[in-house]
C-alpha cells in the first residue's frame, strides 16, 4: 500500500503514515515513534473500529502522546535512579519520572523518527540506529521493527537489536486498547486474565522492589478472566500507588517460547484479544495517567481508564537486579522477541 504523508516533525522529518490489510483487519502505522496508529477490527456484528488509542497530528505524538502505540527503547519502562552499571561502569540516564528513567528517556525510541526498511500490503520493517551515548546508553545499537498481519486478526511485531558494545536492551509495542472502540469510554468491563502466578511489587517510585510476589488473594489476580474494574478501587498499597494497575506480571513458561500471556474480552462489543510473546513479563496497564487532555480521532477526550495496554517486556529495572532475568546483549548476540496479538469475536 502506498504510504501516505502523516506530518512533519518540529526538525522537519518527514512522518509518514503505512498501512497492513489482510481480510477484515486493517493496520494504521506511522513511522515517528513506530507507532500504531489504529487497528481496525469487527465486532460480533460486522462493525469495525479502530481500537487503540491515538492522535490526529505529529504534533500530538512529539509533545503530548503518553506513547500511544510506540515502541518503548531502549530500554522500555523503568530503571532506577536514571543509572546502571555494566562490567564494572556506570551510565548515567535522563531522568524522565523522577527519580527514574522511563521508556529510554525523553528522547527515547518512542520520539524517534524510524526508517522504512521494506513495506507491503501486510508487512512493514522499521529500522533506526541509535548511536552510541544516545540517552547515555552504550553502544551502536541497530534495531528493527517488523509488523506483519499472518493471518486475518492477528497482528505480530518481532524485534531485533544487536550493538557492538555490551549494552542493555528492552523493547516493546506501547498499544493502549479498548476493544469497545476508540473514544468509547473506560475498559472496566473488559475482562482480562493473565497467564502469571506473581508479579513484581513497586517501591514508592514504581520501580520493582525485587520481591516476586504470588498473585493469589491479591487484586493482581487474573488467573481466570476478571473484569478489570472489579478490585481497580482496592485499598491494596500497590493499587493505590499506582492510581490502578501499572505492574509487571511474571509469566509462565520459558521466555524465548512464544507462548499465551493475555486475554482480554470486551462484552459488549463480543471482541476478543489473546497476546502471546517470547518475553518473561508483560506490564497491565490501565492508563491511569489519562486526564481527558488528549483528544483522540473520535473527537472524544481520553480520561483514566479509558485503555489498556499489555506490554511484553524484559522486566523493569533488571539492569540493576542481577536476580531478574537479563537484558544485556554483547557485540555477537542479538535481542530478539516476538509478540502476537489475535482478535476473534465471541
Amino acid at each position: 500500500m502506498t504510504p501516505a504523508l502523516f506530518g512533519r516533525t518540529a526538525a522537519g522529518e518527514v512522518v509518514t503514515r503505512h498501512g497492513l490489510t489482510r481480510g477484515s483487519m486493517r493496520v494504521e502505522i506511522i513511522t515517528y515513534g513506530a507507532a500504531i496508529t489504529a487497528i481496525e477490527v469487527p465486532d460480533r456484528s460486522g462493525r469495525v473500529a479502530n481500537v487503540v488509542l491515538a492522535l490526529g497530528s505529529v504534533e500530538a505524538y512529539e509533545t503530548l502522546s503518553p506513547h500511544f502505540g510506540a515502541v518503548a527503547g531502549r530500554y522500555a519502562n523503568r530503571i532506577a535512579g536514571g543509572r546502571f552499571t555494566l562490567d564494572g561502569r556506570t551510565y548515567t540516564l535522563p531522568v524522565n519520572a523522577p527519580p527514574n528513567t522511563l521508556h529510554g528517556g525523553p528522547a527515547g525510541f518512542g520520539k524517534r523518527n524510524w526508517r522504512v526498511v521494506a513495506a507491503d500490503a501486510t508487512r512493514l520493517a522499521l529500522a533506526r540506529r541509535s548511536p552510541d551515548g544516545e540517552e547515555g546508553f552504550p553502544g551502536n545499537l541497530d534495531a528493527e521493527v517488523v509488523y506483519s498481519l499472518p493471518e486475518d486478526g492477528t497482528l505480530r511485531i518481532d524485534y531485533r537489536a544487536w550493538s557492538d558494545r555490551a549494552t542493555v536492551v528492552n523493547l516493546t509495542n506501547h498499544s493502549y486498547f479498548n476493544l469497545a472502540g476508540e473514544g468509547a469510554g473506560d475498559v472496566f468491563g473488559h475482562e482480562v486474565a493473565v497467564f502469571a502466578d506473581a508479579f513484581t511489587p513497586t517501591d514508592a517510585t514504581q520501580v520493582p522492589t525485587g520481591e516476586r510476589r504470588s498473585v493469589a488473594g491479591t487484586p493482581f489476580d487474573f488467573r481466570e478472566p476478571t473484569a478489570l474494574g472489579a478490585r481497580i478501587r482496592a485499598g491494596d498499597p500497590q493499587i493505590v500507588l499506582a492510581k490502578g494497575y501499572d505492574h509487571n506480571f511474571v509469566l509462565r513458561g520459558p521466555a524465548e517460547t512464544l507462548r499465551p500471556a493475555a486475554t482480554c474480552f470486551d462484552p459488549a462489543s463480543g471482541r476478543r484479544l489473546e497476546v502471546a510473546t517470547t518475553q518473561p513479563g508483560l506490564q497491565l496497564y490501565t492508563g491511569n495517567n489519562l486526564d481527558g487532555t488528549l483528544v483522540g480521532p473520535s473527537g472524544r477526550t481520553y480520561r483514566s481508564g479509558d485503555g489498556v495496554c499489555f506490554e511484553t517486556q524484559g522486566f523493569p529495572d533488571a539492569p540493576n537486579r542481577p536476580d531478574f532475568p537479563s537484558t544485556v546483549i554483547r557485540p555477537g548476540q542479538r535481542f530478539v522477541s516476538s509478540t502476537t496479538y489475535r482478535f476473534s469475536t465471541v
